[in-house]
């Protein structure tokens, strides 16, 4: 194994859960404000995986009163805290873009036992 994978594969981490586009996750994320440290949530559906070694990420999108709100998160860094699956949604796309232009009942997803 060459120097450059051995320093990557330090750096990632092991812990996290198996998740791919159309699952509505929650990520729990460290903010420090200050001195202090605090954890905040953010829950959505996941539109993208990007797969990759310590570049790894994903983008999760919310509504939030009407507003959509996305956000990108690197899959390895250390100032996430956890990622728990809440829900696991059945698409044929591996990038769910078309989520965007949708809005109320037709942005809903459907779960994966329903399809079955």
């Amino acid at each position: 194994m060459d120097i450059i994978k051995k320093i990557e594969r330090e750096h990632m981490r092991m812990d996290m859960p198996e998740f791919r586009a159309g699952d509505t996750v929650k990520v729990h994320t460290r903010i420090i404000e200050g001195d202090k440290e605090r954890i905040q949530m953010f829950q959505g559906v996941v539109l993208r995986v990007n797969r990759g070694t310590t570049n790894a990420s994903f983008t999760v999108r919310k509504v939030s009163e009407g507003v959509g709100v996305e956000r990108v998160f690197p899959l390895h860094t250390p100032s996430i805290d956890r990622v728990e699956v809440i829900a696991s949604g059945k698409v044929r796309r591996a990038r769910i873009f078309y989520l965007r232009n949708l809005a109320g009942k037709a942005a809903r997803v459907k779960s994966r036992q329903d399809w079955d």
